[in-house]
């Protein structure tokens, strides 16, 4: 009976020193995030004047001046809470993954660490260039759209030689911060997400539980996917879920191209140890053959 106690100390001491582990590691991060949110909300207004960017854009291009309002007293704090997670986010996300990094290694494999490393790099880039093309380019597309409804309400005004000449505008843009920046989150955060496609489906190739020719087996179905969520995440705007959609299938198109590489490169190391027979597999089998003898 002690025998058995033993082992079972013996099994669930690991357990316990990887929670430990997993522990300490969560409270670094958790400790990193505040202090890159308490940075950032120090620096909330700054940080706030960059994000209305496109925005102001859009509407000086409109000859309107750029100025967003406050519609609760409680408004102004709940912006700066906002922008400062944001920012505390993206501040620590580089000690972040290196404690995901240091928690996972351990139990990995020298060739599994050299797969795996490029993936840990990849992916913040990745989200970093999604959430680029969300700021720089859909989200003042977006904004155009959206602020060319205001001309609605209009109303002329007729001149002595009875020309009607148009009035000024009846319904002027005056946003609110809070509604604005939830907006704009949306765009980067949904973008900088779908970028992680390729990272994801390539790492997932790479581990063997997807492949080059199931991806395109099952393209139609991605596509019919792919519009569901460009409805869901974006506003109801053609404009920026056509863009979303041809981005998104754009880059399941080359995660498929990269999986097919992740195929390609396997099967050359396989064949290179000799593990890979390249022996036609419909060869003839003698059992087989008189197992076809019997069921006719």
């Amino acid at each position: 009976m002690s025998q058995i106690e033993d082992e079972i100390d013996d099994s669930s001491a690991p357990l316990i020193e990887h929670l430990a582990e997993l522990r300490t590691r969560l409270i670094h991060c958790v400790v990193a995030f505040l202090v890159g949110m308490i940075i950032c909300f120090t620096v909330a207004t700054p940080i706030f004047n960059f994000l209305t960017d496109p925005l102001c854009q859009v509407l000086s291009e409109r000859g309107q001046d750029c100025d967003l309002i406050f519609i609760s007293p409680q408004e102004g704090f709940f912006v700066a809470i906002k922008v400062s997670l944001l920012g505390g986010l993206i501040l620590s996300f580089p000690y972040l993954a290196m404690q995901m990094w240091r928690f996972v290694a351990p139990g990995l494999y020298k060739n599994e660490k050299g797969a795996f490393l490029p993936f840990m790099i990849a992916s913040p880039f990745m989200f970093l260039l999604g959430a680029s093309f969300a700021f720089y380019v859909v989200t003042p597309l977006a904004y155009d759209f959206f602020l060319g409804f205001q001309q609605f309400g209009a109303e002329g005004e007729v001149l002595a030689d009875g020309s009607m000449n148009a009035a000024p505008l009846s319904v002027v843009f005056q946003g609110s911060a809070q509604e604005y920046l939830n907006l704009t989150i949306k765009f980067i955060v949904a973008f900088g997400l779908c970028f992680q496609l390729p990272v994801l489906l390539t790492l997932m190739g790479k581990a063997g539980l997807v492949s080059a020719e199931g991806l395109g087996a099952v393209r139609k179905y991605a596509v019919v996917a792919i519009l569901v969520l460009a409805a869901l995440v974006t506003p109801p705007d053609v404009i920026t879920q056509v863009i979303l959609f041809v981005v998104v299938y754009g880059l399941y198109e080359v995660s498929i191209f990269l999986v097919r590489r992740v195929e390609t490169k396997r099967e050359a190391k396989l064949r290179a140890e000799g593990y890979y027979d390249d022996e036609d597999e419909d060869f003839d089998d003698p059992l087989m053959d008189e197992f076809d003898e019997d069921t006719k």
